[in-house]
């Protein structure tokens, strides 16, 4: 998953915001289209989007209307646009924050650090006896810590957010390694058995990460049946 998805048709001020945020070690990828956006994000995901409302085609509210259909990532439109029905409008399409072209980097730059703090300091998922604290990537069971590898956990964490939902293999992968990455999909499969050798009562008939054959993987609380 990237830090921050830029969604911005200037190209120049694009590539200026992109290596700001990359100085700052975020990962970044850049959409100059909404239909390229919502095309990235499905599959990547993005920690943080930065959205401009005046985009060909698909505008920044349907896009943030469209992200915001499925998940609650924080959203910063950033716009020309001040008067106040666009900000009204782009507050009820589900933007956490509305900043005015032009703006101040170090401004921007202290926002996004403000929403990555609490969102981190928030972000604790459990499910069952096993519990996830997003801010320092850790992982317990039954109270006691898991070591993990960054890909085991960025796996673990996006099959517990869709619990119930089979997740394809192909997403799976460009998900958490990209559909640039060199490595093979047979990648997946490995990290899939280490994550059942930390967390399965008895990895060989799994409980938590079921195998949909022919699919990919879901995660189901051990409670449960689908």
């Amino acid at each position: 998953m990237i830090d921050i998805l830029i969604v911005e048709d200037n190209k120049e001020l694009c590539g200026l915001l992109c290596d700001f945020l990359r100085m700052e070690n975020y990962t970044v990828s850049i959409a100059e289209t909404g239909e390229k956006a919502l095309s990235l994000y499905e599959k990547y995901g993005a920690r943080l989007v930065l959205l401009d409302i005046n985009l060909p085609e698909l505008d920044g509210f349907a896009v943030c209307r469209k992200i915001r259909q499925g998940d609650n990532t924080p959203i910063i439109m950033l716009t020309a646009k001040a008067d106040k029905e666009d900000k009204l409008n782009g507050i009820l399409s589900g933007a956490d924050d509305y900043i005015e072209k032009p703006y101040d980097i170090d401004i921007l730059l202290a926002k996004i650090k403000g929403i990555f703090k609490r969102r981190l300091l928030l972000d604790i998922i459990s499910d069952g006896d096993i519990t996830l604290n997003i801010a320092d990537e850790t992982v317990t069971k039954c109270g006691m810590p898991v070591n993990m590898t960054s890909k085991e956990f960025e796996l673990l964490r996006l099959l517990i957010e869709n619990k119930g939902q089979t997740l394809n293999k192909d997403f799976l992968f460009n998900r958490i390694w990209g559909v640039d990455s060199d490595s093979e999909l047979q990648t997946l499969t490995v990290h899939i058995k280490w994550l059942r050798q930390k967390i399965e009562n008895n990895p060989k008939n799994p409980e938590k990460i079921i195998t949909v054959w022919g699919r990919g993987y879901r995660w189901e609380n051990e409670n449960e049946s689908f």
